[in-house]
């Protein structure tokens, strides 16, 4: 899998310029028309992780891979990536156009947490498809940010960043149950939010040498000092799965991106994802797959 893609990365493919804000470590925002990235014959995004946010809004049929999932579109979608799940995207018909903004978490500082929001939490698939009457609106709050951002205007990053959180409403409100999953602040709640994100600091798996840490559900219950029977309880209850269900669905999803999207040997993959005999990791993920590791990695 490819090293993760800085914005300084980013800029220097595109422009070949670093802006002066960016170097001097200031949050940093900027948004751009898809026009200007697509050719007749564009290449093929390369399947990693950016160590920026980054929300689409594209018009066109496309097929997005994120995380282990596959989901193709065909019309006016956005798309919100985030730095801790990697993804690409495959252009499916010669007819596109959209905008897109990217920016980092301390573009945020003072205005929110970002990972509160649902698309931005790990598990949920962030791809929303927008019906024919909101794309109009999505249309004119990226025009917005152009213009705001081209201004003289003092607070124009105060507004930016009120615009973007316009994007992530419009988008939370297409699928509001899914939104909904860590609305309340419950005991519950906050126990499974603090074990997602220990869960999810363990990835993506980037080297072979990279090696899973925690897996087993008293080395969490420790982690968060709770007894392993609390842990599973508050689980069970707010995610509806126990606390090794949890661990083992989120070994496989990586499993299975790893398989995909890397050359490594079955036998790495299984010792990065804590399995000390090849074996083991075999049986795993055949069990859930029903098919082994090779034929996976061959369909």
């Amino acid at each position: 899998m490819d090293q993760p893609l800085s914005l300084e990365e980013f800029y220097e493919r595109k422009f070949n310029h670093i802006p002066d804000r960016l170097r001097n470590g200031v949050g940093h925002f900027n948004v751009f028309n898809y026009d200007d990235f697509l050719g007749p014959e564009p290449k093929p995004v390369p399947y990693s992780r950016r160590e920026y946010y980054k929300i689409s809004f594209i018009i066109g049929k496309n097929r997005y891979h994120y995380a282990d999932k596959v989901i193709e579109v065909d019309g006016a979608t956005l798309i919100f990536a985030n730095p801790m799940v990697p993804y690409n995207w495959e252009r499916l018909s010669e007819e596109q156009s959209g905008h897109f903004c990217v920016f980092t978490e301390e573009f945020f500082s003072n205005f929110g947490s970002l990972k509160d929001y649902p698309m931005f939490q790990p598990g949920n698939i962030p791809i929303y498809s927008l019906p024919k009457d909101q794309v109009q609106p999505v249309f004119e709050l990226y025009q917005q940010m152009i213009q705001e951002l081209n201004s003289d205007y003092s607070y124009k990053y105060d507004l930016l960043k009120t615009l973007v959180i316009q994007l992530i409403h419009k988008a939370i409100k297409l699928q509001p149950a899914e939104a909904s999953m860590y609305g309340n602040s419950s005991a519950n709640e906050r126990i499974s939010a603090l074990f997602t994100e220990l869960l999810e600091r363990q990835f993506p798996i980037e080297s072979p040498i990279q090696k899973m840490k925690l897996r087993a559900p008293a080395e969490f219950a420790n982690n968060l000092a709770v007894h392993t029977n609390h842990l599973n309880r508050a689980l069970k209850t707010a995610m509806g799965k126990t606390t090794s269900q949890l661990i083992s669905d989120r070994i496989q999803q990586e499993a299975r991106i790893l398989l995909k999207h890397t050359d490594w040997q079955v036998n790495q993959i299984g010792y990065c994802l804590g399995f000390e005999e090849p074996s083991h990791f075999i049986s795993f993920f055949k069990k859930r797959a029903e098919v082994t590791p090779r034929s996976f990695r061959h369909t």
